[in-house]
């Protein structure tokens, strides 16, 4: 499902000179494969993310989703490929403002196949806990409340991949289980592979595969 293969990414300084930030030599998820990644802060969790999605470009090396070479890729091929192959799961929750927690989730459909789901968006949302919270805008629900929808969004669109960034994170501790047990589950359930980022300890601990990304990134002996 996703490979990777010599994969640097670097940036450069305010002085001109190169800032390793990942040199993998090997990395890969099977169809359906449920991984935790973890890693001290500034490892390079993600950056690894937003290469693999295409958001951001590789310096070198191939990267195989589903199939597809994403360095291949024009930038509208790349935005194409998230669309109908992979939910992702921002820090920044990355939700429209203008739009209803509904319609957001609508919308991540929209842009994969071209037509909205109202029936899975809303049993999405009700399984996150936000069934009386629907027709509110994101300026209008907590934080908690925002990853929660950017949740049912990523995986709105039944992606083949779910890159989900400390999904946790800016969630409250009584719905912490039930964001990770949501995510599971529906990966489970429709063979979607999942790579979570994360620092908890408590979540990464639930996964029969958990990675260190320093035991595997070369930039950051580098660095």
């Amino acid at each position: 499902m996703l490979s990777l293969q010599d994969v640097t990414k670097s940036y450069i300084e305010p002085g001109g000179g190169r800032l390793p930030i990942l040199d993998i030599a090997s990395f890969h998820v099977a169809a359906g494969e449920q991984m935790a990644l973890i890693g001290r802060s500034g490892c390079g969790k993600s950056t690894l993310l937003y290469v693999i999605a295409g958001i951001t470009t590789a310096d070198a090396g191939k990267i195989v989703i589903d199939g597809v070479d994403v360095g291949g890729l024009s930038e509208v091929g790349r935005d194409r490929l998230r669309a109908d192959k992979i939910g992702y799961v921002f820090q920044t929750f990355n939700l429209l403002p203008a739009y209803s927690a509904l319609e957001n989730v609508l919308l991540g459909m929209t842009f994969s196949r071209g037509r909205a789901d109202p029936a899975r968006a809303k049993n999405l949302l009700e399984r996150v806990g936000l069934s009386h919270r629907m027709a509110h805008k994101p300026g209008q629900l907590s934080v908690g409340e925002q990853q929660r929808v950017a949740v049912a969004r990523a995986l709105a669109n039944t992606p083949k991949l779910v890159l989900a960034d400390e999904p946790t994170a800016n969630v409250d501790a009584g719905h912490q289980q039930q964001i990770v047990d949501m995510i599971r589950q529906t990966c489970a359930e429709e063979h979607v592979a999942l790579v979570l980022v994360t620092h908890a300890s408590e979540v990464a601990e639930q996964f029969d595969r958990v990675d260190h990304l320093e035991e595997f990134n070369g930039a950051v002996a580098l660095a």
